[in-house]
């Protein structure tokens, strides 16, 4: 199973147990990706102020996805952040915070093919990506 099967199953039901199901927990992530002030790239700048730009480099880039934990992600993002993500997916911070550790990492890479930073919507692009998953 590729990376993009792997992601599609962890954000289709790998544990998410939210309403909304996995589809609302992809679509709030690139929400939240694509609403960070200069989308990846101001995501990239956060995780290098907060002391893990190495890992957040390492989904971009072309080589193995670092991973990252949900207390990490805590550090970086702030509680604010990560409680409205729960909120918007009816799940405690704690529960956003590990989901989002899971799908992070592989979400950054698969927007990120060869290691350049995509232009655009990240929302249409996380979707189409979604889309051509169920498609086969």
């Amino acid at each position: 199973m590729g990376m993009l099967e792997d992601l599609a199953g962890n954000v289709l039901g790998g544990g998410m147990n939210n309403q909304g199901g996995g589809n609302s927990m992809l679509s709030t992530v690139l929400e939240l990706v694509n609403n960070q002030p200069g989308g990846i790239a101001g995501l990239l700048q956060k995780f290098q102020q907060g002391g893990l730009g190495d890992i957040a480099s390492s989904w971009i880039g072309t080589g193995q996805n670092l991973p990252i934990s949900a207390d990490q992600l805590q550090g970086v993002l702030g509680g604010d952040m990560l409680g409205q993500l729960a909120g918007k997916l009816g799940i405690a911070p704690e529960t956003a915070s590990s989901q989002l550790a899971d799908v992070l990492p592989g979400l950054v890479d698969k927007l990120t093919p060869n290691g350049e930073l995509p232009q655009g919507d990240l929302m249409s692009q996380g979707m189409n990506l979604l889309q051509g998953f169920l498609n086969k």
